[in-house]
């Protein structure tokens, strides 16, 4: 074949390659306006997406009488109570005993358009002598334009540098308010990228609300009470969140007024 006729080949295949993947973007921009649950153009968010770890055959940790799976489906259950009764929509990524895959739980949050997401966990440590609660948040997040970043590794790696400064906000913000209403120890915020909570492209965090290897935390989530301080504290530390972005945007807003007169 003349070198020419090749080079006109080649650039077919690269402006295809292109057309695909901006119609792979499209589509996926448009699945996410499908929701039915959305935040209002005032609201910073709308939308909680309760996630109860594990589920189905995946149990999780399975310490004695304690299962894992059970444990987080209760405590989102109780948040999921607490945010609707103040008015805030919620999306639970299971309601019964489910297994959902770790992609399905991400993609579910991604299609909901303004929302975070609050995974819920519980520890296994090695040494019994491990307790206390600590929140995570993912150091990197992937973006909305992920379907041309995952066919494009040097994209990804550009987007991948972009710290994750919203989710850190959110954990400390959450991890304040556990520590605040359970008196448990305060094991602090942490970055890690857990699949779940670094595959979607809005905040998102994942708590792990206590050790099923400690004896004194099992006997504090055997009470009903305790874990109704869990579910408490998990939703004071979202509205707490949204208030400070609300403020956020106000002293935004009069920053630009300010600006322009």
């Amino acid at each position: 074949m003349p070198r020419a006729m090749q080079n006109v080949v080649a650039w077919m295949g690269v402006v295809l390659m292109v057309a695909s993947l901006a119609w792979l973007e499209w589509t996926a921009r448009q699945d996410e306006t499908l929701s039915p649950r959305s935040a209002s153009r005032h609201e910073p968010f709308g939308v909680v997406v309760l996630d109860p770890g594990h589920g189905g055959q995946d149990s999780g940790a399975i310490v004695g009488d304690f299962v894992e799976k059970d444990l987080t489906l209760d405590i989102a259950q109780r948040v999921d109570r607490l945010l609707q009764a103040q008015g805030l929509a919620t999306v639970m990524t299971r309601v019964g005993d489910s297994y959902i895959s770790l992609a399905e739980r991400a993609a579910l949050t991604n299609r909901i358009p303004k929302c975070i997401l609050v995974s819920i966990h519980f520890n296994e440590g090695n040494k019994p002598v491990s307790s206390g609660i600590e929140t995570y948040y993912a150091d990197h997040q992937v973006t909305p334009g992920r379907p041309i970043i995952a066919w494009l590794p040097f994209l990804q790696r550009a987007a991948l540098q972009m710290p994750n400064a919203e989710s850190q906000n959110l954990a400390e913000i959450l991890q304040e308010a556990l520590i605040t209403r359970t008196q448990a120890i305060n094991r602090g915020i942490k970055a890690e990228q857990f699949f779940v909570i670094a595959n979607v492209h809005h905040p998102a965090v994942l708590v792990e609300g206590g050790f099923l290897t400690n004896k004194e935390d099992t006997e504090k989530l055997a009470d009903t009470d305790y874990r109704e301080r869990i579910a408490v504290a998990i939703s004071e530390g979202i509205f707490r969140y949204r208030d400070a972005l609300r403020q956020r945007q106000s002293t935004m807003v009069v920053t630009g007024a300010q600006q322009t007169e």
